[in-house]
């Protein structure tokens, strides 16, 4: 890696745009293409259900300190690849070349509470609240290292009674930065959907991570909520955190994405800027058939009947998902 790049990839630094964008003008706008300073790196990852294959990924690497967006139709397999890169599910290939590293450190065989350990955490398109817990406690519980769960230690106070107190400092300094604190008491079903997205955020904060990954965090959010969502991904970035996050909505991929992969049947089949990705004839085709004279970034195309019929289908895959779920 250059010296100019190791400057650039400073968190300061990246918190300018434009030093965002010359960061990765010099990156190859093709899939598996090489990063100036990779965080995560996949390698052969592939999962099969039946004969079907869900997820077949030969080779991504996730920039550090920026935004990526990870977008593609319904039934792409964005879901199924943040499953099983952080510990969630196993891929079929385990024992056939999958491989993928996170800051270095191989994590082809570990779960998903090591994962997190190390840095990469995660919410759900299906929000992971504790319902019948505070949201205060829900916020407590994502803190790692707590000695008070050890069932010897736990028995005196003293050692862990000071760390608690911290730990609920920043719970309640987390919990003001996310406009929940008045909610703090509050049990964490009563919250609404857009409350909920804020929480499952703030308390995977509370562990400190690296880099934070985000399954569709504006769906089913109330749109006065959708501002402060954005605003706040936008802030973890230009904190110094490398955001991975799943997205329908092509305006908020273009508004806030410093860099795009594509996915479409289960392959990473393009990447690069979120204005050269809409405009991809790869891309349309994934998304909308053979309309190769159509930029999917065009305001027109998604506002109207387009944008009505794809979120008519994350309406219908959310509700099939939530009815597996129960």
């Amino acid at each position: 890696m250059s010296d100019q790049s190791t400057v650039a990839a400073t968190p300061a630094k990246l918190a300018d745009p434009e030093v965002r964008r010359a960061l990765m003008a010099g990156v190859t706008p093709e899939p598996g293409s090489a990063k100036p300073e990779p965080i995560l790196e996949v390698d052969h990852i592939i999962r099969n259900f039946g004969g079907m294959t869900a997820v077949h990924v030969e080779h991504l690497e996730v920039q550090r300190g920026i935004i990526t967006a990870l977008i593609g139709p319904n039934g792409a397999g964005k879901t199924t690849f943040f499953n099983l890169i952080t510990g969630f599910d196993k891929p079929t290939s385990a024992r056939s070349g999958a491989h993928w590293s996170f800051e270095g450190r191989k994590l082809d065989k570990t779960s998903a509470s090591s994962v997190a350990l190390a840095g990469m955490v995660r919410t759900f398109q299906l929000t992971k609240s504790l319902n019948r817990m505070t949201v205060m406690d829900n916020m407590m519980l994502g803190a790692r290292g707590q000695r008070g769960e050890n069932l010897l230690t736990s028995m005196f106070k003293s050692t862990w009674g000071a760390q608690e107190r911290a730990i609920e400092e920043k719970a309640i300094e987390l919990l003001h930065r996310f406009q929940l604190h008045a909610k703090k008491d509050d049990y964490a079903g009563s919250l609404s959907g857009g409350q909920r997205k804020l929480l499952e955020m703030a308390r995977a904060l509370m562990s400190d991570p690296t880099m934070i990954m985000l399954d569709e965090p504006m769906a089913g959010v109330n749109p006065a909520l959708t501002q402060s969502l954005l605003g706040h991904i936008q802030t973890l970035r230009d904190e110094g955190m490398t955001v991975l996050f799943v997205e329908h909505d092509m305006h908020v991929v273009r508004h806030i994405s410093d860099w795009v992969v594509v996915m479409a049947e289960g392959r990473i089949i393009a990447e690069g800027p979120a204005d050269s990705v809409m405009s991809n004839p790869a891309v349309i085709d994934a998304y909308l058939g053979a309309h190769h004279d159509t930029d999917l970034g065009d305001d027109s195309l998604l506002s109207d009947e387009a944008l009505e019929e794809m979120a008519a289908e994350v309406a219908a895959e959310a509700a099939e998902r939530e009815e597996q779920d129960k």
